[in-house]
């Protein structure tokens, strides 16, 4: 499932450039039976299967024995019950060396694992999803990206929506050529060359575009004498 996505564009790249590396680690290679069972019915009754601890744990500790005790990496498990994932937290992840992410399925992963093993319970939003492998695959873009040496330009991840340094702002809207499209024509002030002009310009569609559809973000903005 992993293959596409970490072997184009950006991530594909950067990988390429050796500036992120990743590794995957099935947890079927740690059960105990013959036919690779990695979930079992849940205690108590219910629907669904549950993810069990052991096969899990072995797996999460086989990864840890490749680092020493003091530098183990952050043991993130993909959760609808986890922090949400907002760009804050992908910075602050993109600043640790290592990172395991658990990817979930079924009905749900055994709680004494979690406590045992797990660091940190992320979400991607309110919704339920097949298996942790596609957020995974989010948390992986958002981090990587902010990781040094993998963007081009460094600057283009600190401009662009929920960076902004106010607090919290959607990027405002963007235009290429050509000038005009179907009777619609770019703003002039993106056209008149006033480096000045456009920042105040982007600044203020910005804050308008995201007073109009994330109020939500405006408590995080502080004074701006803009």
């Amino acid at each position: 499932m992993f293959e596409g996505p970490l072997t184009s564009s950006i991530i594909g790249r950067a990988i390429a450039n050796d500036a992120i590396e990743f590794d995957f680690v099935n947890p079927r290679d740690f059960a105990a039976d013959k036919h690779r069972s990695v979930d079992a019915p849940p205690y108590g009754g219910g629907p669904g299967m549950v993810m069990m601890p052991v096969p899990l744990a072995e797996a999460v500790d086989s990864i840890n024995r490749e680092y020493p005790p003091d530098t183990l990496p952050t043991t993130i498990l993909m959760s609808p019950q986890g922090s949400p994932m907002t760009h804050q937290l992908a910075e602050n992840l993109s600043q640790i060396d290592a990172l395991t992410l658990v990817c979930g399925h079924y009905e749900g992963v055994d709680e004494r694992f979690i406590e045992e093993c797990i660091d940190i319970e992320v979400s991607v939003g309110d919704f339920v999803m097949t298996g942790g492998e596609i957020p995974a695959m989010a948390i992986i873009d958002a981090v990587a990206r902010l990781v040094p040496g993998v963007l081009g330009d460094s600057e283009s991840a600190e401009e662009e929506s929920f960076s902004n340094q106010i607090g919290g702002m959607l990027e405002g809207p963007v235009y290429t050529r050509p000038a005009v499209f179907r009777g619609r024509r770019v703003p002039e002030v993106l056209l008149n060359g006033n480096r000045h002009e456009v920042e105040r310009y982007r600044k203020r569609i910005a804050a308008e575009r995201t007073i109009a559809r994330r109020p939500d973000l405006m408590q995080g903005w502080g004074p701006d004498p803009e």
